[in-house]
């Protein structure tokens, strides 16, 4: 594709994850309309709206996919690792703040999200043997805790450097071991 072809498909799939994340029954026409294409452009890309909403879900779950990579979350130290997912997972929500519950039933997202879940499930894991966080709060609850942080630190005006400070110092002072 030519280097403006790319950057039409970026600003319609970025412009529909966020027209759809607040309004789900958002249009193509709409959705074009607001990234500045024409209708046609959308439809030569998607044959139907669905199609375009799959493509938003490929595309933040790859983004989510490159933020776990980037964390190195096996290998990096625990705090270093827990700030550059957080960061990296606040960058993604605010790109792409479309919600995946919609697609939970397809298959092939289904698996690339049970993947991701694993590999940060592994990780704090890892941090709570490492005495990082509390072992004595109930399975999941960490988890569970830093989800609902991501959602409120990716809504947050301040960069996402910024959201990821306040997020890892809120979890690790309620839920660390420290």
């Amino acid at each position: 594709m030519r280097a403006d072809a790319v950057r039409n498909l970026e600003t319609v799939l970025t412009t529909g994850a966020r027209m759809l994340a607040d309004d789900p029954a958002a249009s193509i026409g709409a959705i074009a309309a607001e990234a500045g294409v024409d209708r046609r452009t959308v439809y030569r890309h998607f044959a139907s709206r669905d199609e375009l909403l799959a493509a938003v879900y490929d595309a933040r779950l790859s983004a989510v996919e490159e933020a776990v990579d980037r964390a190195r979350l096996r290998e990096a130290p625990v705090p270093v690792a827990l700030h550059r997912y957080v960061e990296g997972i606040i960058e993604v929500n605010r790109k792409w703040p479309v919600e995946l519950t919609r697609m939970r039933a397809e298959p092939s997202i289904q698996d690339r999200r049970g993947r991701m879940i694993a590999e940060v499930d592994a990780f704090l894991a890892r941090a709570t043997a490492a005495g990082f966080f509390r072992a004595d709060v109930p399975e999941g609850w960490v988890s569970d805790v830093l989800i609902q942080l991501l959602h409120l630190a990716s809504k947050q005006p301040s960069s996402a450097a910024e959201a990821a400070d306040v997020l890892v110092g809120t979890l690790v002072r309620g839920v660390g071991a420290a």
